[in-house]
């Protein structure tokens, strides 16, 4: 006889890339029964169901959340209040709300505000799985195979809701880490947040000229590597950058002096200067490259 999956009901808010694979990812392990999924459009909903990432799509919170195992709000972070908000009333005892953001501490702010004396009921998450699709048929089963996954556990959560959370993105392969709210917006804010917005910024500089096209014709494989990332979700970033304004900030601040140190370095012809700070970053860059190599998650 197979044994009885470990989660009854799963919904999502959010159908695309890290919701859809969270999805397909439990669906393959045979960890769920059924997969009730939200989007914004209905359009985008068939599509999920089509593709299979969600069994059947959800029209009324109120009909679907208080029985659910796990809630995972995979949208934009900006919804993600409203969505609170939608669901709060109608959370089961039983019932385990997760998210997706890129960002904790608003997240968590919203949750707070929402959820109120059920917050132990919400374990912020944020698995570190991004590419630059979207919607239900960039979603794929094994995107979080080898990839982390961080929870940031509030005061307020039990042992066994955290287990809960963490098991479910353990099934889908992932490798669990934890850190506070806090702490993970101060380092996604250095090693995420800041390259897209450098990304975003260098391909928008050459894009707005009147000669563009000339620049983009001789574009080879560093300015592709360097700005991949910008062909990520643009409402997704603003909604990101804004949520992260203030360590975000301060990064932004943290690398201008750098780049101010280069240029004065350049400015003066400063030969040795430019060597040192480059053989400092490529000796930094080899040894995070081999590290994440030995880990098993790539780059």
């Amino acid at each position: 006889m197979a044994s009885q999956p470990e989660f009854g009901k799963i919904v999502v808010f959010g159908t695309g890339l890290i919701g859809g694979s969270f999805a397909l990812a439990l669906k393959e392990a045979d960890a769920v029964e059924e997969v009730v999924g939200f989007g914004r459009t209905p359009a985008t909903l068939k599509a999920a169901q089509e593709l299979l990432v969600i069994d059947r799509a959800g029209i009324n919170p109120a009909h679907e959340i208080g029985d659910a195992d796990i809630v995972l709000v995979a949208t934009p972070v900006a919804q993600m209040p409203e969505i609170f908000s939608r669901i709060a009333p109608y959370l089961g005892p039983d019932t385990i709300v997760t998210d997706g953001g890129s960002t904790k501490g608003d997240v968590v702010a919203a949750a707070r505000a929402a959820f109120g004396d059920k917050i132990g009921q919400f374990v912020p998450a944020h698995p570190i799985a991004g590419a630059e699709n979207s919607g239900p048929a960039a979603a794929h089963g094994n995107l979080y195979r080898g990839k982390k996954v961080v929870v940031t556990p509030l005061p307020e959560n039990s042992d066994e809701v955290l287990d809960r959370v963490k098991r479910a993105w353990a099934l889908c392969g992932a490798d669990i880490y934890e850190l506070s709210p806090e702490m993970h917006d101060r380092v996604f804010a250095a090693v995420s947040h800041l390259p897209h917005l450098l990304s975003f910024a260098l391909v928008h500089d050459l894009a707005v000229r009147d000669d563009a096209d000339l620049f983009f014709t001789f574009a080879a494989s560093g300015f592709r590597d360097f700005t991949r990332i910008a062909a990520s979700h643009p409402e997704m970033w603003r909604d990101i950058s804004l949520a992260n304004r203030a360590a975000l900030l301060g990064e932004l601040d943290s690398y201008r002096r750098q780049l101010d140190d280069l240029r004065d370095a350049l400015a003066a012809a400063d030969g040795s200067r430019l060597e040192e700070v480059f053989g400092i970053a490529r000796r930094a860059r080899r040894e995070w490259d081999g590290s994440a190599r030995r880990e098993g998650g790539g780059l």
